[in-house]
């Protein structure tokens, strides 16, 4: 046990975590079994929410992160050869309401049984607060696309609804007690009566304060990963659905706090839209991996379901989110996306990467440079390496990580950027900005970098401040694209991109060209390519140019 890191890591919780964690183990309701309240009519249209890539290839089998399996056996549902997001997954129940799903309809009918049957009220994995909230809202969803629930369905969900008022994972908080107010607020509207009213209550009380503190005001989910927000961008435009169907239902004193979302969704849209590169898919920063979240396209084809105005194409030039801490730059067919954000909000590191200063880079429609991905949660080598600075496009000083991640979710000191300046000139823009999350080690280094974009080229400088004994930078390339050297030892060129040559060249650091792996999914390794760039002295260089 190392003290100091579980001081850093420690001192930024808030109390309620501390406590709410003792209360979350001590205290555990009797699941309440009485009768489910009336389900309450919409007097609007449910629009069709947006859609996930199917799940179930059989009536009995499932495929989550890129791993099939047989759930026949009534034990499958707790498998502890499973992992656990795997398992979590499964009690989801995202397939109701992905891909095509009216053509597994029956299957969905008896696997909802199958599930009420086969486990008990409050026992196993699916009655977590978690597994429980989203399942809750996708049986919902699932209902008001036309599918009724059969009375042991309907008492089943007001039986999850009843457990999880009382399970609240107020020790988490973020995206969990995001979503357990969520599924709190769709049970409330789904159901009429006393009860259900109390449901809409508490999970609108508990939105009224979260979505000011996750949603930032540039847009931004505050965790500062791309998947998560576009999580969250969805859990939005759900609401956003329901409130739309049962207008009558909304209490009168929350009619102003619904009437923000579209606002609100409006901002994240453009956050989200900016940060994903030409193909149409997110970038790379924190934990983030394609396939968990619907695609940027289904989202945004559910907000245009749901009358919301049609984003604007991206702008030439940069824009600057300054609150979460991203700067996009497009230059004809050049697009970066440079990451000069804190790791997260202090009290909730859980998704972060030891990443600042990273940046990927597409080039004619193609990434080229990315950071490497998620491909793993819960703890092990895998997980601390993809989290780490050395599988990000950024620098690492003394073999260090820039924030100390460690184990699966947490972080103890952390890097901070400062010294932020954008320079924009007639026919070039300068990005400069430095971090101080080395200047724990000695000589109390710090890193700064600079970004330089010119028409045709892009230069890289990272200059060192400070003692150190070694600093290397490493750049990721995407996968299939192929490096290679010239007889100078100290540049080279990338094959062809879409008819386009790509040269580089370093200067201040000796270099290698390694063999790495690359996570764009969950459980999905790829080969890639990594230059990596060792200093020779205080500042290292690189410079791209294309034709």
């Amino acid at each position: 046990m190392d003290p100091v890191r579980y001081y850093f890591t420690l001192k930024h919780l808030k109390p309620v975590q501390i406590y709410g964690r003792l209360l979350h183990r001590i205290f555990r309701p009797s699941p309440d079994l009485s009768p489910a309240p009336a389900v309450r009519r919409p007097s609007a249209v449910w629009m069709n929410a947006a859609c996930r890539r199917a799940s179930m290839p059989g009536p009995t089998r499932c495929r989550f992160l890129n791993e099939e399996h047989d759930i026949s056996a009534s034990s499958a549902w707790n498998d502890p050869a499973l992992q656990k997001l795997w398992l979590y997954n499964l009690h989801y129940f995202d397939d109701l309401n992905a891909i095509d799903a009216t053509d597994r309809a029956d299957w969905h009918r008896l696997l909802i049984g199958r599930w009420v049957d086969e486990n008990p009220p409050g026992k196993g994995t699916g009655w977590e607060p978690y597994p429980c909230s989203l399942r809750i809202v996708n049986w919902i969803k699932w209902a008001l696309s036309g599918n009724p629930l059969e009375p042991n369905g309907l008492h089943s969900l007001a039986v999850q609804a009843r457990w999880l008022a009382g399970r609240l994972e107020i020790h988490l908080l973020g995206n969990h007690l995001f979503a357990n107010a969520k599924a709190l607020v769709f049970a409330g509207f789904f159901f009429e009566g006393q009860k259900a009213a109390a449901w809409l209550e508490k999970g609108m009380s508990i939105l009224e304060r979260e979505i000011p503190e996750q949603i930032l005001a540039d847009g931004g989910h505050f965790e500062r990963s791309t998947m998560y927000h576009a999580l969250a961008l969805e859990d939005m435009l759900d609401l956003a659905n329901l409130a739309a169907a049962y207008p009558d239902a909304i209490p009168q004193h929350r009619l102003a706090q619904v009437g923000h979302w579209p606002q609100i969704i409006a901002r994240m849209r453009l956050w989200l839209a900016d940060l994903c590169h030409p193909d149409g898919e997110i970038s790379f920063f924190n934990d983030a991996a394609v396939g968990i979240a619907p695609t940027p396209a289904e989202l945004e084809a559910y907000a245009g379901r749901l009358g919301l105005s049609t984003l604007s194409e991206p702008i030439e030039g940069y824009a600057h989110y300054a609150d979460s801490g991203y700067i996009r730059v497009r230059r004809g067919d050049m697009l970066a996306l440079l990451d000069v954000a804190p790791v997260g909000p202090d009290y909730l590191p859980g998704h972060a990467h030891a990443d600042t200063l990273s940046f990927e880079l597409s080039l004619c429609g193609q990434r080229v440079l990315v950071n490497s991905g998620t491909s793993r949660y819960g703890m092990g080598p895998q997980r601390l390496r993809q989290r780490g600075t050395a599988t990000h496009n950024t620098v690492t000083i003394g073999g260090q990580d820039s924030s100390e991640v460690w184990g699966g979710f947490r972080v103890a000191r952390r890097a901070r950027p400062f010294g932020l300046r954008i320079e924009e000139e007639e026919k070039n823009l300068r990005v400069i900005c430095s971090h101080d999350g080395y200047t724990r080690l000695p000589g109390k280094p710090i890193h700064r970098r600079e970004w330089h974009f010119f028409d045709g080229a892009v230069e890289i400088t990272d200059t060192i401040a400070g003692k150190f004994d070694e600093a290397v930078s490493r750049l990721f390339f995407y996968p299939g694209l192929k490096l290679f050297t010239d007889a100078s030892g100290n540049g080279g060129h990338v094959e062809s991109i879409a008819g386009r040559s790509i040269h580089w060249r370093v200067e201040g650091a000796s270099i290698r060209i390694l063999s790495s792996t690359y996570h764009r999914e969950f459980g999905l390794d790829e080969a890639n390519s990594c230059l990596e760039m060792r200093f020779s002295g205080p500042r290292c260089l690189i410079r791209f140019t294309w034709d």
